[in-house]
């Protein structure tokens, strides 16, 4: 029989010694989505934001320089095109670019096949509790002080793809 107890010789009785040290894992100041939202490799990310912007055209380039110019203004950007002309291209050097300096960036789509597409999608209903169904006066469950508000707090960038096939009332209830 494998396994050991406390009567065993090498314990004297004793309890063993905690392997994890619960007090820096369950530290106040520790808010696991922000350490969620900021687990990448800053290296990693830069070198990709740089190929992507090497392979950018002339449009999606000015494109990536607004936005990442404002990144963080609280001004919002809406990239519009057919099918196939590089929006989620775009998308995904805006996040390797703020990631690289260490920055928040929120990837949602009004889809799921959509969010797939991004770095770290998410549905837009789930991130953001939009309430179903959703009315004029609906308003998002995010409690102002909780882990989810500090976290959306910090965030530098959300990009929400796909967002004019949501209801209006979503993206309202979401501001």
């Amino acid at each position: 029989m494998q396994g050991s107890s406390l009567t065993d010789e090498k314990y004297n009785g004793e309890f063993p010694p905690f392997q994890t040290d619960w007090e820096q894992c369950l530290a106040p100041h520790q808010n696991c989505l922000i350490a969620e939202q900021l687990d990448y490799d800053q290296v990693e990310m830069a070198e990709m934001a740089v190929t992507m912007k090497d392979q950018m055209n002339a449009e999606q380039s000015a494109t990536f320089e607004e936005i990442t110019q404002h990144a963080g203004d609280g001004q919002t950007f809406w990239l519009q095109g057919p099918g196939g002309t590089g929006k989620t291209f775009v998308y995904k050097a805006l996040c390797a670019e703020l990631c690289s300096q260490g920055k928040i960036v929120l990837c949602v789509a009004s889809s799921g096949i959509a969010a797939l597409l991004l770095p770290g999608g998410h549905m837009a209903h789930s991130t953001f509790k939009i309430p179903i169904p959703v009315h004029d006066t609906s308003t998002c469950n995010t409690p102002k002080n909780g882990l989810w508000a500090a976290m959306l707090k910090g965030v530098t960038l959300t990009i929400w793809d796909e967002a004019t096939a949501q209801h209006c009332h979503c993206i309202e209830a979401v501001d």
